[in-house]
């Protein structure tokens, strides 16, 4: 098996994760990751995918595809407004690197059917987006993933623990390229997290937009009380002096998380057990600690978006980056598989 010297054992450390655009993004996105994400650019090369193609897979009628180039804005101004810094990270459209769509193609005949339908959380997606019959593009979706981490020939990828096995697919289509043709890719190293899911202000599952019980990154100091005070809480405690359960409640798995004034909340948890402290009280602390954790956000957010034009400079600037490490990149795939080439 020939080798590829300057790639078969790369001395960077560079990830490549991302999301697919469907708008603002919530709390639950951040504590589940991009709060990560923000350390990571300060640890290694960070590029962020906006996975626009992938969107198509479950939502591709004209209605919601007309929908996307103001869900990636608005995406990408959450990204910037939670600290990504476009200065050390790459942020980047997937539609805009052609070169995605060729190594997609590539890599689709090194995989098979059986392979895929193996995929667990292809079968979650297409329920969840109450497809009875599995799409081609659907089926494929981890191919085409894969071409996205190994087209900056990524060396991390960011995962958690429910979807080691869609990554993998990534690992087994760098492994059988290596051998097949020669060491071109990184096998990406899986950096698995137990990813904290954040439950919902209705306590009926984990935040979703769809489920309408988010906070947004985005939302203002009205609306959050607005959302906290209809929060779901211990719904056996019909009257403020009746004893009520803390582990399992919203509001505390929210004060937990975002509020850093451990002493008051350690004297709530006591007096809620004890029927001490009403809901009120203990929802227009949280509603305040909140406010106070989306406030530096919000001020970011207002400084990009009064200069739109900054943020399109922002992912033109990364786009273009990252079409050069594509070029690169296929430029040795051709060479390795030894494909015919024109003297164009």
């Amino acid at each position: 098996m020939t080798e590829n010297p300057s790639s078969a054992k790369p001395t960077y450390r560079r990830v490549l994760t991302g999301d697919r655009p469907t708008g603002r993004m919530h709390l639950g996105h951040y504590v589940g990751s991009l709060v990560n994400r923000v350390k990571m650019q300060y640890e290694m090369e960070c590029f962020f995918i906006v996975a626009d193609w992938h969107s198509l897979t479950t939502k591709n009628t004209k209605e919601e595809i007309s929908q996307l180039a103001e869900n990636v804005r608005q995406m990408v101004l959450d990204y910037l407004a939670v600290g990504i810094d476009p200065e050390r990270s790459v942020i980047f459209l997937q539609s805009e690197v052609k070169e995605t769509a060729e190594l997609n193609l590539i890599f689709e005949m090194l995989t098979t059917v059986p392979r895929l339908e193996r995929v667990p959380s292809l079968k979650d997606m297409a329920q969840a987006a109450h497809i009875e019959a599995m799409p081609f593009g659907l089926l494929g979706y981890p191919v085409l993933q894969a071409a996205d981490i190994l087209l900056p020939r990524a060396t991390h990828v960011p995962v958690g623990k429910d979807n080691e096995s869609h990554i993998e697919v990534t690992r087994e289509l760098a492994r059988r390229f290596n051998f097949q043709y020669g060491d071109v890719f990184p096998v990406p190293e899986l950096v698995v997290g137990e990813v904290p899911s954040l439950i919902g202000t209705d306590g009926q599952g984990k935040m979703s937009k769809s489920l309408g019980n988010a906070i947004l990154l985005s939302d203002d100091e009205q609306t959050v009380n607005q959302k906290v005070r209809g929060m779901f809480t211990d719904p056996n405690r019909i009257r403020a002096d009746i004893p009520g359960k803390v582990e399992g409640n919203p509001v505390f798995i929210y004060h937990d998380a975002f509020n850093p004034n451990v002493d008051e909340i350690n004297d709530f948890k006591e007096r809620y057990r004890q029927g001490k402290v009403g809901d009120v009280e203990v929802k227009k602390s949280l509603a305040k600690a909140l406010n106070n954790f989306l406030e530096p956000f919000r001020e970011r957010r207002a400084k990009y978006e009064a200069n739109p034009e900054l943020v399109d400079e922002i992912l033109i600037e990364g786009t273009r980056r990252m079409q050069r490490e594509a070029v690169e990149t296929m430029a040795l795939v051709r060479d390795a598989m030894g494909m015919f080439r024109l003297p164009l």
